[in-house]
């Protein structure tokens, strides 16, 4: 008899810390106005906000696949009683998980997330005054993304995964070094995310097709985060993948804030020139202007050959442009005016170097988003991936909430700190 009533006491076999945290875990999360059940015909189903709280328990352990969840929770049964479900009965299968994280509407997890990012906000946790934005690679579950592969032509865009007909193929740096030139392919995804730069929390994130461009997305993140949490007056940091003039517009005319990204100079050439700015030609002469024009919202100064206008004059390394036609015109060079805000920004101030370096949370907040097991997918298809992208930060920012609501700051940006302290 005793010994029945000890295998009846769930809490024996139940890491208590880490029962005490995911405790306090779903107190944090607001999940009041996710419907609990679809309306659709058929059997009622689990409950969403069960599964939807077993996931972020998915994401904070780490685990890469739903069987190693559906074994944690088998094991911890007082940590599947804190996620809603009735412990009494079986709990849900591996396809019953795998058809939630596929079906459930991603507007209902985008709102979950609005709603955390709103807390942390009132909270004073994140002010949103300083914000980067950068994104990270996901592989696709496809043996073409593996290094042991000996596959021809595994990166061929004519070559599709059969496997994952959503992915798309994309590149992404594989060196950390400034001076060296690495890349690798991938077929996959992207997830963009906006990260408040102070607390390293996200405010926004977006889930794309690994070729679609980083800037190309950069103003509709900022247009759908600024619905619901004011970004006016901030100060907007980026690497040099976001260096297009329509993002400095759109930061200095609508948002009121200021711009700190490095210029891409996209293969341009550094000429020889004086101080005034006159370049120098292959003959070693200066070169003199002659007239401006505007070329796609940009102002170019035009300089000319100093010998265009001599009627006796010849070009003393009888370059190839001067004998071409008639009138001996000779080379020509076009410099572009730095009349606007992306040209006119000091990039080796001290106070560019120090702000900028605050973007270096955007990459902390990508390495504590892969440790939720997000860098390599096990599922195939948009949907799931885009689901499982929203929960994990959704997690992330739920540990940050608990953290800071339970006087545990130290364990903001740390899940396996709150762990200990728990």
């Amino acid at each position: 008899m005793y010994r029945q009533e000890i295998i009846n006491d769930i809490s024996l076999f139940t890491s208590q810390p880490k029962a005490a945290f995911y405790d306090e875990l779903f107190l944090k999360l607001d999940l009041s106005f996710v419907p609990r059940f679809s309306n659709s015909k058929g059997r009622k189903g689990f409950d969403n906000h069960s599964m939807i709280a077993a996931f972020i328990v998915m994401k904070c352990e780490g685990f890469v696949f739903i069987t190693d969840l559906l074994d944690y929770l088998n094991n911890n049964l007082l940590i599947a009683h804190y996620c809603g479900f009735d412990i009494s009965k079986p709990l849900p299968s591996y396809w019953s998980f795998e058809r939630f994280i596929k079906n459930i509407d991603h507007d209902i997890l985008s709102h979950i997330m609005q709603s955390q990012v709103l807390k942390a906000f009132d909270l004073e946790l994140i002010d949103a005054s300083f914000i980067g934005l950068d994104s990270t690679p996901i592989s696709a579950n496809t043996s073409q993304n593996n290094p042991k592969s000996f596959k021809k032509n595994k990166f061929a865009k004519s070559n599709h995964p059969s496997c994952d007909k959503d992915c798309a193929l994309g590149v992404h740096t594989a060196s950390n070094q400034h001076n060296e030139r690495k890349f690798e392919y991938f077929w996959g995804y992207k997830n963009h995310v906006l990260v408040d730069c102070i607390s390293g929390l996200p405010l926004f994130e977006l889930t794309t097709t690994a070729d679609v461009a980083d800037s190309s997305v950069a103003l509709d993140i900022l247009e759908q985060t600024n619905s619901f949490l004011p970004i006016s007056e901030c100060t907007f940091l980026a690497d040099k993948g976001y260096d297009v003039k329509s993002i400095y517009n759109a930061i200095r005319n609508v948002y009121n804030g200021e711009c700190f990204i490095p210029l891409n100079k996209r293969n341009t050439k550094s000429p020889k020139k004086l101080p005034a700015g006159n370049p120098i030609c292959e003959a070693g002469l200066a070169m003199h202007k002659d007239g401006k024009f505007s070329d796609r919202g940009r102002t170019r100064q035009k300089y000319c050959c100093p010998f265009k206008r001599s009627k006796c004059g010849e070009c003393p390394c009888n370059h190839s442009n001067w004998n071409n036609g008639k009138k001996n015109r000779g080379c020509t060079k076009y410099v572009t005016i730095p009349d606007d805000y992306r040209l006119s920004i000091d990039r080796n101030s001290i106070s560019f170097k120090t702000i900028y370096a605050l973007r270096t949370e955007c990459e902390r907040y990508n390495s504590r988003f892969k440790d939720t097991a997000q860098e390599r997918m096990w599922v195939r298809n948009m949907n799931s991936v885009t689901n499982l992208n929203t929960i994990a930060h959704i997690a992330l920012l739920t540990i940050a909430i608990t953290a800071v609501t339970t006087k545990r700051k130290p364990s903001v940006r740390s899940r396996k700190a709150l762990f200990r302290s728990a």
